[in-house]
């Protein structure tokens, strides 16, 4: 998610995280509008190579008039979910130097009411990152039941008015289907007490449908795990999330990997790999929080790939 006016969040800290080495492979793996990836670039040396990967249509756009003459820039038009593959069609498999992740929405897509992301802007209720494919969350409402939508906003959106929610929407899809973002956000806000306070009601259930839409937890695994097996040895991954289902995903997944054998890595002794944490889970500063509020929610964690 990037801050106002495409600013990236916690910027200094992501560079520093990376700990980038000017002849390395990098890859951003959510480059939205590039203010990470310009950062890496600085410190990458003619000979370094950085990898960015965008699922949105609009931010390889801004990739392409940026860098489509900078030779060590590579595009890619997917999902960080194709990220295995992509490692195996680049040679990086083993051969990365550091790997990172600016998750959920961007500022642009949030801003950008026909994205149909926020609620507060009248919008298509479409929701999708690649709004290219797959179904948008109108098309996914529709064929959702209620307690397959009761399940989604307590799990990924830990939403205690779930049930009403549910009910309330099913109920109006079934006089009208429900086509846009202020017809989904004003059901939702009427199920809440009117004396609520605090963030707005539609925000716990628009980040859950819109993670289910998207399937972001599940590519967000799948991403994790190609990215252990593209760091090479004393390669870096850090990640910032903005809530906590992505970021116990992440802390999780560095425990876990633990000691364990990793195909085509020509060193004895493999099952000494492992991701060591690098620091403790970091924050945005004060300041930064004070000039985008939207960063507030922001977090960063760094590991390094070490044998042993």
């Amino acid at each position: 998610m990037s801050v106002q006016a495409h600013v990236p969040v916690m910027l200094k800290e992501s560079k520093q995280a990376l700990d980038i080495r000017p002849e390395g492979k990098y890859l951003d793996c959510t480059f939205g509008r590039g203010g990470h990836s310009e950062a890496f670039l600085q410190s990458l040396s003619a000979r370094g190579c950085l990898y960015v990967i965008d699922q949105d249509e609009a931010a390889i756009q801004t990739a392409r008039q940026k860098y489509a003459e900078d030779e060590r820039v590579t595009i890619l038009h997917n999902s960080f979910e194709d990220l295995g593959q992509i490692g195996e069609q680049y040679n990086l498999l083993n051969n990365t130097d550091g790997i990172f992740f600016d998750l959920g929405v961007s500022s642009p897509q949030l801003d950008e009411a026909e994205r149909g992301f926020s609620f507060t802007q009248d919008g298509p209720l479409d929701m999708r990152m690649n709004n290219t494919t797959g179904l948008t969350a109108q098309q996914w409402l529709a064929q959702c039941s209620v307690p397959e939508l009761i399940e989604v906003l307590r799990n990924y959106g830990e939403e205690r008015y779930a049930k009403k929610i549910a009910t309330q929407i099913m109920q109006a899809q079934q006089i009208q289907p429900l086509s846009s973002t202020l017809q989904l956000a004003d059901i939702i806000k009427s199920c809440y007490p009117k004396s609520h306070q605090g963030i707005h009601p539609a925000t716990r259930s628009f980040q859950a449908i819109r993670i289910a839409v998207n399937r972001e937890l599940d590519a967000l695994s799948s991403a994790l795990d190609a990215a252990y097996q593209l760091l090479k040895t004393s390669g870096r991954l850090a990640v910032i999330s903005f809530h906590s289902l992505e970021d116990r995903i992440v802390k999780r997944f560095i425990r876990n990997t633990l000691p364990k054998p990793l195909a085509k890595l020509p060193i004895p002794h493999q099952s000494a790999l492992h991701l060591k944490p690098i620091g403790k889970l970091l924050r945005p500063a004060q300041e930064e929080i004070n000039i985008n509020p939207r960063s507030r929610s922001a977090r960063l964690r760094v590991a390094e790939k070490v044998f042993e």
